[in-house]
């Protein structure tokens, strides 16, 4: 093997092994927040029951849909620029980033409708609940919230690794960073997928 091969080598092990590292500190994070949510769901499993059923799980489902469907595009993205399809790769991009905006399109609407109905954190209307129904919609509109800035965050990355693509700097022998972009997208696929039984299946 050339020295610049081996050069690629290792600045592609590096990159992966960042991006691993960062994704274990997301998993941290959201991992702590679901420990508190089980414990809170604990103490007032009543309360999270009856809040959860305030929910729309329709809409809550079709983002379930959207996300999976995104992660799909997402590989199948990677696999087409592995495979020299800069094209496909491309359309693949442009449909995960539509679809990760029409997630977040679906969650403003909801979270207008709740907000609406005057369910959000110290409003005059959720203050006359009890206790665990301010617990389980502080909970709500914080994991829900955070999990939505990791979407948009991700749909600003894509947007630049598709215009990176599409400018040949990453390429089929050179596409890590469309690697750890996918990484990092399933990832916040993978959250939601917990994220919709705790709140809107809350049973």
């Amino acid at each position: 093997m050339s020295g610049e091969a081996q050069s690629v080598s290792k600045d592609y092990a590096g990159a992966k092994l960042g991006m691993w590292i960062f994704l274990f500190s997301e998993i941290v994070l959201f991992g702590g927040l679901f420990l508190l949510y089980s414990a809170y769901r604990a103490k007032y499993p009543a309360d999270f029951h009856h809040s959860g059923q305030e929910l729309n799980i329709i809409i809550g489902v079709v983002n379930t849909v959207l996300l999976i469907t995104s992660s799909l595009t997402m590989a199948v993205s990677i696999t087409a620029l592995q495979k020299g399809n800069k094209t496909l790769s491309l359309s693949c991009l442009a449909a995960t980033i539509v679809l990760g905006i029409a997630f977040l399109v679906n969650k403003y609407f909801e979270w207008r409708g709740e907000i609406g109905l005057g369910m959000y954190p110290n409003s005059p209307e959720l203050l006359n609940h009890p206790d665990g129904t301010k617990m389980f919609f502080g909970l709500y509109y914080s994991m829900t919230g955070l999990h939505g800035i990791h979407v948009f965050a991700g749909i600003i990355l894509l947007s630049f690794i598709s215009y990176f693509v599409y400018r040949n700097r990453i390429t089929a022998s050179d596409h890590a960073k469309l690697e750890n972009a996918g990484l990092y997208w399933h990832l916040v696929d993978v959250i939601w997928i917990f994220l919709l039984p705790l709140f809107y299946l809350a049973a």
